[in-house]
C-alpha cells in the first residue's frame, strides 16, 4: 500500500472559529468531506484482503503499519452503484477507538469553509445520506456532504 500522507493536519491559515477544516472526496461523482481532524491517513491500498460472510459495505481489511484497518466501501455504504475500480483510493478515520478506512473514488484538498455557509440537511437529501450527514456546503466544486464519522460507521446496511 502506497501512503501518500501519513498525517493530515488542519493548516496554519485559520479562520478562527468561523470555520471548518474538511479533507474532501468524491464518490459516484459526489463530493464529500469529513473533519481534518478526524483523518489519520490517506492511501492507495495495494491488497485488500475479503472478509468471507462479512456485512455487504465491509470491502475487506488491509495491514497499515501493523494495524489490521477495516476496509469500507463508500459506494456500498451509501447505496450508491458501482463503479470503476482502476484507481481507489482510502481515507482513514478512526470511530470508537476503532480504525477505519474509506474506500473512495478521489481524494481532494483539504478546504476550509465558513460556517456561515453550513445548511441543514436538505429535506430532499437521499434518507441514507441524511443519516450520516452533519450538513451541506455550497462550494465553487459544488455540494459538499460534510459526513459525521460516528454515524456513518454505525449505520447497518440492510
Amino acid at each position: 500500500m502506497t501512503t501518500i500522507e501519513t498525517t493530515v493536519a488542519p493548516s496554519a491559515d485559520n479562520h478562527g472559529k468561523d470555520a471548518e477544516a474538511f479533507v474532501t472526496f468524491t464518490v459516484a461523482g459526489q463530493l464529500f468531506g469529513v473533519p481534518v481532524t478526524q483523518v489519520q491517513d490517506i492511501l492507495t491500498p495495494d491488497a485488500i484482503a475479503p472478509v468471507p460472510g462479512g456485512p455487504p459495505e465491509v470491502r475487506g481489511l488491509i495491514n497499515l503499519r501493523g494495524r489490521i484497518v477495516t476496509v469500507i466501501d463508500m459506494r456500498t455504504r451509501l447505496a450508491l452503484p458501482r463503479g470503476d475500480e482502476k484507481t481507489v483510493m482510502c481515507v482513514t478515520v478512526e470511530s470508537d477507538g476503532e480504525p477505519y478506512t474509506l474506500l473512495v473514488d478521489s481524494v481532494g484538498d483539504v478546504i476550509k469553509l465558513p460556517r456561515s455557509l453550513r445548511e441543514a440537511n436538505p429535506a430532499t437529501l437521499d434518507a441514507v445520506w441524511r443519516d450520516v450527514a452533519d450538513a451541506v456546503y455550497r462550494t465553487d466544486q459544488g455540494l459538499l456532504v460534510a459526513l459525521h464519522i460516528d454515524r456513518l460507521m454505525a449505520i447497518e446496511t440492510k
